[in-house]
């Protein structure tokens, strides 16, 4: 089973804000390959789409908490691959970094899902939103783009969708190679 994350807040006030670049990069995923609509799993409190041997997931848990709701679906499951995609403030403005085993670099929603599933095989995607010295991260991940920034966001989403698509026909290594530029 491929399991894939896209880390975001829900409520429509974090619509479109630096913070949920994951979750847009799921939602463009889901539609560019005949996803079915996205249901509520309460249990793990988390949206969730699955087809054929793909699960994908939205927590509904908000950032910090996302940890939960992936230890939750990842429960009793043969996880063939576990990719979390993220914003990440160390990253300029629409670059993406595909990585593996990596620790989480401040980022809390990341801090989260390694405390309650651990590190082992997890891949992770970090969709670049480059924060600002001096500023704070939670100044920087509420906000949204500016008209040029996304531009390149958009590309950085469709570049995403492409490295998903790449990484369960290709596997890792040869996405990794094609992406991380």
């Amino acid at each position: 089973m491929n399991i894939i994350v896209g880390l975001g807040n829900p409520g429509l006030k974090f619509n479109n804000t630096r913070h949920n670049v994951g979750f847009m990069a799921i939602d463009k995923f889901a539609g560019e390959n005949s996803f079915p609509k996205f249901s509520l799993d309460k249990k793990a409190n988390a949206l969730v789409s699955e087809n054929n041997e793909t699960i994908l997931v939205k927590p509904e848990t908000f950032m910090n908490d996302s940890g939960k709701a992936i230890k939750t679906i990842t429960k009793n499951k043969d996880v063939k691959n576990l990719v979390v995609i993220h914003d990440d403030i160390d990253l300029p403005v629409g670059k993406i970094k595909i990585v593996k085993e990596r620790g989480s670099a401040g980022h809390k929603g990341v801090e989260s899902i390694i405390k309650n599933i651990g590190n082992d095989g997890l891949i992770r995607i970090r969709v670049g939103i480059e924060g600002k010295k001096g500023v704070k991260a939670m100044k920087v991940v509420l906000k949204k783009f500016s008209p040029e920034e996304q531009t390149l966001i958009d590309q950085a989403i469709e570049n995403t969708t492409q490295a998903l698509a790449s990484l369960l026909e290709h596997g890792l290594e040869k996405t990794m190679n094609e992406h991380n530029k």
